[in-house]
């Protein structure tokens, strides 16, 4: 299926900029860019396939690597509830 639609010059100009930022030919972008919001309006199934968990939890991680290494020890009941006494 063929769609066609009008951008603007600027609209246009950065998509066909970050197209080449990824390597990618600007059609290709623009249909991943597209799938990307159909997915994330996608209707909640209430269940999750495991590639789907995988991806969430790879999304949550993403950047996690530059958070300080905190102990265990330091995630104690009374360590969150110190100043409630």
């Amino acid at each position: 299926m063929t769609i066609q639609i009008e951008l603007n010059p600027e609209v246009m100009e950065r998509l066909a900029a970050e197209a080449e930022a990824e390597g990618i030919a600007l059609e290709e972008y623009a249909e991943r860019l597209l799938r990307e919001a159909i997915a994330t309006h996608a209707e909640p199934q209430g269940q999750l396939s495991v590639a789907e968990l995988h991806a969430m939890l790879a999304g949550i991680a993403e950047g996690s690597e530059k958070l300080p290494k905190v102990p265990t020890s330091a995630f104690t009941r009374e360590s969150f509830y110190e100043d409630r006494r």
